[in-house]
């Protein structure tokens, strides 16, 4: 009977830990050229990254955590002369200059950055396309930022080793909002976070007026501030100028007279969710005493909280929500959708709180990150952090860019080494329980509960929040725990709004024209009551 058992436990062991039948692999090198006509964009010092897709008709560069096709590799590189050859041999993980005798790194403290299991060693056989970026700027935190070069996608057919030659050739060129007679771009120097900074800081914003706004030139506006997703940025507002359906619309008679401004994602760290915050800085002081003073005064808004609204989806719809709970007298009123945890105790599917491993739940399995509205697990939390751990220049997810990265900046204390202190190990995925105590400042459900006798008052009136039940990012759960909380409170008792619809995913039922409809409609009704 135990021989059996012991035989069971290897066919299952091997099963799920080893490809069969096993895939052929090949070695691949690399002859990496920077284009002449860059010559005068290129620097010396950056973090090299190379994406590899299975799928076509899509720049590897762009994806995300949850592309589960694309693996990535990265590595910090100094002094690289312009005009030297970078080749990366697959043999040892090695760089050589054309010009120079072979330059070695220590594999373990200096080499390639890897998602765990690839190497250039161990490429499986089939179709890739790839493609090299050269991420040179740190003014910016996101890696396709302005200033940063890369190369067209290259598709290679892997069936035996081989050395690819290509080209840095492409510059991604500066953030610019569209020309129109509607629009307006905003960038204002923060006396705050320059002095927190110790450097100029400035922040960004565009504003799309109302059509008949220069008609009326004693009019005064309500405003919407509206919040992106992930690291949305501000210019966002081109596309909303290039979507005829919208813009036909805003155009007509039906349109609410209202200003939307777009407040930009960026920050030092990746979103900076326009919170205060030990690593970010004062972005929530910039915004509520600088920023938005300066743009009603600008523009002719309400200079009244009567008049101005947040709103946004996921990101944007947690920001969107926290601006109205840390600011009640503030704003009149949040639309939030699909909103990023709201409760902690469920982030994505970890409760940072009492949980030991943000990787491993209790069943032994790997935390799901992201699924199909039909249920199916896209990709794991770990996976997730290891793909942040390779766009970090410190190889791990503290300075990504992306949303962990982000979170840690937002949520968590300063650390040692000027990084923000990990809530979860890079490696392991074990979880801080001193740095979740720090997190709870920032939990909005634990706030509510903390502080309902003082803002409950406030916020009558003015919370709308929706939630798809099969959020992509199982988000739904956090906003039940919140809508649970907000049920039950007494003196007073909560009349937010809170819909779930059952079999819809992230933000698939928000639009900047629902929002401003419903910014709308509550205006009447303010209108109504104090005519």
């Amino acid at each position: 009977m135990k021989q059996r058992i012991i035989l069971i436990y290897l066919i299952f062991f091997i099963g799920n830990n080893i490809a069969f039948p096993q895939q052929k692999t090949h070695k691949i090198s690399f002859d990496l050229t920077v284009a002449s006509e860059l010559q005068a964009s290129f620097k010396a010092d950056g973090r090299l990254f190379l994406f590899m897709d299975v799928y076509p008709g899509r720049e590897p560069r762009f994806c995300s955590p949850t592309s589960w096709s694309v693996c990535s590799f990265a590595k910090n590189i100094t002094n690289w002369k312009f005009g030297d050859n970078l080749k990366i041999d697959s043999s040892f993980g090695w760089i050589k200059w054309q010009s120079t005798p072979f330059l070695t790194y220590d594999d373990k403290e200096l080499g390639w950055k890897i998602i765990p299991g690839w190497s250039f060693e161990n490429i499986p056989e089939g179709t890739y396309y790839m493609q090299f970026l050269w991420d040179q700027e740190t003014f910016e935190s996101p890696i396709n930022s302005s200033g940063n070069i890369y190369s067209k996608v290259m598709e290679v057919k892997v069936d035996k080793s081989l050395e690819v030659n290509i080209s840095l050739s492409e510059l991604i060129g500066p953030t610019e909002v569209i020309k129109h007679e509607l629009v307006k771009e905003i960038s204002i120097k923060s006396d705050t976070l320059s002095k927190w900074w110790g450097r100029s800081v400035f922040v960004k914003a565009s504003v799309l007026l109302p059509a008949r706004y220069s008609q009326n030139p004693n009019t005064v506006y309500p405003i919407r501030y509206n919040v992106a997703g992930y690291g949305g940025r501000y210019t966002r507002i081109n596309n909303i100028i290039r979507d005829k359906t919208f813009m036909d619309w805003w155009l007509s008679d039906e349109a609410p007279q209202i200003i939307s401004v777009f407040l930009d994602g960026e920050g030092p760290f990746g979103d900076c969710y326009q919170m205060d915050s030990e690593n970010n800085g004062p972005y929530g002081f910039n915004l509520i005493h600088e920023l938005i003073p300066y743009i009603e005064s600008k523009y002719r808004g309400g200079n009244s909280p009567e008049t101005r609204f947040t709103d946004g989806c996921s990101t944007g719809g947690w920001v969107s929500l926290a601006l109205q709970l840390l600011y009640p007298d503030f704003f009149n009123g949040c639309y939030s959708y699909s909103p990023d945890p709201v409760d902690f105790e469920n982030l994505v599917l970890t409760n940072i709180y009492k949980d030991k491993n943000a990787f491993i739940n209790e069943y032994g399995y790997l935390q799901p990150a992201r699924r199909h509205s039909f249920g199916k697990p896209q990709s794991s939390l770990k996976d997730w952090i290891q793909y942040e751990n390779v766009l970090g220049t410190s190889n791990s997810y503290m300075n990504s860019g992306y949303q962990f990265g982000a979170y840690a900046a937002t949520f968590s204390p300063k650390g040692q080494n000027g990084l923000p202190m990990p809530l979860i190990d890079p490696i392991t995925g074990k979880i801080d329980s001193l740095v979740a105590e720090n997190w709870k400042k920032y939990d909005l459900k634990l706030y509510a509960e903390k502080n309902w006798n003082t803002i409950g008052p406030k916020i009558k009136g003015k919370i709308y929040i929706w939630m798809g039940d099969m959020d992509s990012y199982h988000l739904n759960f956090a906003t039940h725990s919140l809508d649970n909380y907000l049920k039950s409170t007494k003196n007073p008792q909560s009349d937010a709004i809170i819909e779930f619809t059952p079999m819809n995913g992230h933000c698939t039922q928000y639009s900047n024209r629902k929002v401003l409809e419903q910014i709308e409609a509550k205006l009447a009704a303010i209108y109504c009551l104090n005519p």
